[in-house]
């Protein structure tokens, strides 16, 4: 009777035990990754992606967004593709967005837009921050996902080969943005000019081949001449 009495009790208390989202967090994976960029003079550009998928999962979890049949009794809970858009069509997500990053200049702080979010494995999000003024250096805070556990990491870049790593201890980091040279400037080639080069490269190889040719055939015409 007691050993029925142990099980039952048992069971019932299983049955009465609600998740914990915060266990299911794991922040010792891959990195989360983000770029900081001058998008116009007054506009600066932050876009972040996940390091791993299952943070997306844990996140959407964190935002009460998931049903309760998604968890595992200690709290975990495995990724699947709808959860992508699961977030992505969420006002939760956008206000997370924008409460977890933001940018400020010496003329104040700036207005953050979520510009994309339709791709959250692949492309992640991108954000941006209409400022007072033209923007020389930005103070940028990033604390995505560190709410769920102080040691989720952000390696971030920047112009001119700027780098930043994001984590609890490290909310916050000065860019340089005037260092990009200013914004629409683009360092890639000029495909069209370098097309015509590497055709002009072309004709002018066969055009040589040819003479070379030309040379041998008149002489082998003069060695059979002479014989």
């Amino acid at each position: 009777m007691l050993r029925l009495v142990s099980v039952v009790g048992a069971l019932v208390v299983i049955g009465t035990v609600t998740p914990t989202p915060h266990a299911a967090a794991h922040p010792f994976g891959d990195p989360s990754v983000a770029q900081v960029d001058l998008e116009a003079p007054d506009t600066v550009r932050v876009t972040w992606r996940f390091g791993m998928s299952d943070d997306l999962t844990y996140l959407a979890q964190w935002l009460d967004l998931l049903p309760p049949e998604r968890f595992m009794l200690d709290g975990a809970v495995f990724f699947e593709p709808a959860d992508q858009d699961l977030l992505a069509t969420s006002t939760a997500f956008a206000d997370y967005l924008l409460e977890q990053v933001s940018v400020t200049t010496a003329d104040g702080a700036c207005t953050g837009t979520v510009v994309d979010i339709a791709h959250l494995v692949d492309a992640g999000v991108t954000l941006d921050f209409a400022c007072p003024g033209t923007v020389s250096e930005a103070q940028v805070e990033l604390a995505m996902l560190t709410d769920m556990n102080p040691a989720y990491k952000t390696m971030a870049s920047g112009p001119e080969g700027q780098k930043q790593v994001y984590d609890g201890g490290q909310e916050t980091h000065v860019w340089a943005l005037a260092a990009a040279g200013g914004a629409g400037t683009s360092t890639a080639p000029d495909l069209g000019r370098s097309a015509a080069v590497q055709t002009g490269s072309v004709l002018g190889a066969v055009a040589l081949v040819s003479v070379l040719g030309g040379l041998v055939w008149h002489r082998r015409r003069e060695k059979q001449g002479m014989r």
